[in-house]
């Protein structure tokens, strides 16, 4: 997929991570990709856990790599999970923040080897797949990246500003008028190809899916119905979340009684019309519903 970056709009900022190492191809890099030395923690309630819990199954690391998976709703102040203390203890000395998710942790030594959830996927794709594809396949590295800076700031951010109850209704309509702009340009590419980037399944489809299930469970919570139905009006943007959804690997984690509890949770705007506009019935879609019993 062509796409450059927004030019009228700052680069995305996660949250700094805490921890960033990398596991490389081989000892020199500290960390080397050997099977059963791993373990991911996450929530797939949390858009950066769903990111990782789906690249770990389309790679095929549930024999390699387990996953520890974690309430939908942190029970520690500050939004961390009591079952990474001691993670997050072993790995810094005297260590007081909050014990957050995803973390890669190293059954090993018991640390920690990145909380960066980008450059986990990156790292986990390096895995001995049995023949499976990259989600990352050799060239398409700048297009992933630019179909990952589109959703940060032209779906994510956007709509968050769109929905903010205190902005000027100026910023506001701004905000929309990008975030329809940015589904535009993502919509007349899909009318044409099945997937974002070299014809196949990739990690910038990821992207875009959680980016969507967010835009779809969270953000229209805090749109006007007119937002949301001009929202709606991409039949082949929807198509390609409803496609994705009906596929194993993205429907088997979609928790979405857990994301709706995780945003009441911390949530501080106000409901808006467009929590009634359902865009997409991701229940109907999904083949594969997630036991709530790892959550």
């Amino acid at each position: 997929m062509s796409i450059t970056p927004l030019a009228t709009h700052r680069t995305a900022h996660r949250t700094a991570p805490a921890f960033r190492g990398r596991i490389g191809r081989d000892a020199r890099s500290g960390h080397y990709a050997v099977p059963h030395r791993y373990r991911l923690h996450l929530s797939t309630a949390c858009p950066d856990g769903l990111r990782l819990a789906i690249g770990h199954r389309l790679l095929g690391l549930d024999g390699s790599c387990p996953v520890t998976f974690l309430p939908a709703v942190p029970d520690c102040p500050g939004g961390g999970h009591a079952a990474l203390r001691p993670l997050y203890e072993a790995s810094a000395h005297h260590y007081t923040g909050p014990a957050l998710a995803p973390v890669l942790s190293d059954d090993w030594s018991g640390r920690i080897v990145s909380t960066h959830a980008p450059d986990i996927l990156r790292d986990l794709d390096r895995f001995s797949r049995d023949g499976r594809p990259s989600l990352y396949p050799c060239g398409t590295q700048s297009e992933i990246e630019a179909v990952e800076r589109l959703c940060a700031e032209g779906i994510q951010e956007a709509a968050q500003r769109a929905g903010r109850a205190d902005a000027d209704p100026a910023e506001r309509a701004a905000a929309l008028d990008l975030l329809l702009d940015t589904l535009g340009r993502i919509e007349r590419y899909l009318a044409g190809e099945e997937y974002l980037v070299d014809d196949r399944l990739t990690a910038a489809d990821i992207e875009l899916w959680v980016t969507l299930v967010q835009l779809d469970t969270v953000h229209r919570c805090h749109l006007d119905a007119s937002a949301v139905h001009r929202i709606a009006g991409h039949p082949a943007l929807w198509a390609h979340a409803r496609r994705l959804a009906a596929h194993p690997a993205f429907g088997s984690h979609l928790d979405l009684d857990g994301i709706a509890r995780r945003h009441h949770g911390h949530c501080q705007g106000l409901e808006a019309a467009g929590a009634a506009v359902q865009i997409l019935d991701w229940k109907r879609h999904t083949t594969d519903s997630p036991g709530t019993s790892r959550r």
